[in-house]
């Protein structure tokens, strides 16, 4: 007999949001209208693009920085237009990349312990659009690869330790590119495009692979992601404006292996996909639902799970890495959804009666550590992600320094202080030193600024008090 219920260990998946005060309230996020999440997170930080007079800017928090933000609170703040997308680097997790309607890419290092005083110089900015620049991705194996799409329909892919442009991708794209992902082991792209073609294309070689014209018949945006085993999801509107998820095999584009009808909203259906549990999960702009999909080998492929659903729509998402997540819960993705005025986590587990480790629901997954320094990619190497384990959840490595076999501009800031000192000093043991000198300084200064700011509020008490004690008489 055919079972009437797939049964899958993801069927029960029990999403919820946290309490008030583990939110990030008062945030004014951006009302920029372009179809980006607005919100990225790694297990360090949460950065938000909000709105700003005069510019962009984006605001990192600490995770822990829960509550009410104030409205003083420091920024990133170099672009002089609206910021449009933001993205962590995968290996190391104080480098974010942000691109802006002012054409540039910026990458900026964030302090350890995050910002103190806003943030206006990046590391190094990235000049080689003519239009705004729309969608920024990291590269998931190679250290130091950046690539960015503007809306000049050209591709670049970055060297971020020289600065370079080292990959232009031209005349491939008729229109506005809606979005980029890199394949598992970062050999491939796939893009999806205003034209309404979804395309494969190998960067190194500058070919199109495989082609898909009209591969959703509406106007509306599409997306397209790679999966793990190296199919296309793609999301996007049928002609009568429903909303549709499909999936196709890049070795035959000429039909999806499979497409399925959703419902009929306006809002871009943003795909976020886990490869370790082969999840995909649906977030609408302006919905206030998530659903999540599981990718199987058998027919119809994309099995449909379940749906979280809310009371608030949702403005943006952010979709926590898996090194971020609380394995003793059973907690197998976390979602910080953006209202207007606020950002709030959801997190979705797995419930089990067992305290023990679930090896099914963690296999290893991609840990911070490049398979390939950029150079040996450009030259044509390929290396799949370097795995780690969860079983004692991940301990982050303190003070990862980006190192590069060339002049990296991210290691400026070192670099300019060893200048000083002859070649022979420049000793694996002195950079240390310089950088706690450095840490000390900056610690002391912020000591003697709050015992400043702690005096001048006590002359401010004492003064009040007086003004109270002659008011009582």
């Amino acid at each position: 007999m055919k079972r009437v219920v797939r049964q899958s260990k993801f069927r029960h998946v029990f999403g919820q949001a946290v309490k008030n005060d583990q939110c990030y309230d008062d945030i004014r996020v951006s009302r920029v209208t372009w179809d980006s999440a607005f919100c990225a997170v790694n297990p360090k930080f949460v950065a938000i693009i909000v709105e700003a007079s005069g510019g962009g800017a984006f605001l990192v928090l600490p995770l822990h920085k829960t509550g009410r933000i104030d409205k003083s609170y420091p920024t990133v703040c170099g672009h002089t237009g609206p910021v449009l997308d933001i993205d962590w680097c995968p290996h190391n997790d104080q480098v974010i990349a942000s691109g802006s309607e002012d054409c540039s890419v910026m990458v900026w290092q964030i302090p350890e312990n995050g910002l103190v005083t806003p943030l206006s110089e990046p590391v190094v900015a990235l000049e080689g659009h003519s239009k705004r620049v729309g969608v920024i991705t990291w590269h998931p194996t190679a250290h130091n690869v950046l690539l960015s799409a503007g809306c000049d329909n050209v591709i670049i892919i970055w060297n971020v330790g020289t600065g370079e442009a080292m990959i232009t991708l031209e005349d491939m794209h008729p229109d506005v590119i809606y979005n980029v992902c890199w394949n598992r082991s970062g050999s491939l792209i796939c893009t999806a495009c205003k034209d309404k073609g979804i395309r494969v294309i190998d960067p190194r070689k500058e070919t199109i692979i495989a082609e898909k014209e009209k591969a959703h018949e509406g106007a509306r945006p599409m997306r397209a992601i790679f999966l793990a085993d190296g199919n296309i999801l793609t999301t996007g509107f049928s002609r009568m404006s429903e909303r549709q998820v499909a999936l196709w095999n890049m070795q035959n584009m000429e039909e999806p292996m499979t497409v399925s009808e959703m419902d009929t909203s306006n809002g871009v259906l943003l795909p976020f996909y886990d490869p370790d549990t082969n999840v995909v999960y649906l977030c609408g702009k302006g919905d206030s639902s998530i659903r999540y999909f599981e990718i199987t080998d058998e027919a119809p492929y994309v099995h449909f799970l379940n749906t979280f659903a809310s009371k608030e729509p949702q403005r943006g998402m952010g979709f926590m890495s898996k090194r971020g997540l609380d394995v003793n819960k059973c907690e197998i993705a976390r979602f910080y959804k953006l209202h207007e005025r606020k950002c709030e986590p959801i997190v979705m587990t797995v419930p089990r009666k067992s305290e023990m480790f679930q090896d099914d629901l963690y296999p290893d997954t991609a840990g911070p550590d490049p398979a390939l320094e950029a150079e040996e990619w450009f030259e044509g190497k390929n290396g799949d992600p370097i795995l780690i384990s969860l079983k004692n959840g991940y301990v982050p490595v303190k003070n990862r320094e980006i190192k590069v076999v060339k002049k990296n501009i991210l290691d400026s800031k070192v670099t300019k202080k060893s200048e000083n000192s002859s070649p022979a000093n420049k000793s694996a043991s002195s950079t240390p030193s310089i950088k706690s000198e450095a840490k000390m300084d900056e610690i002391l200064k912020e000591i003697k600024s709050l015992k400043d700011l702690i005096s001048s509020q006590e002359k401010r008490i004492i003064k009040l008090e007086e003004q109270m004690s002659q008011m009582a008489i």
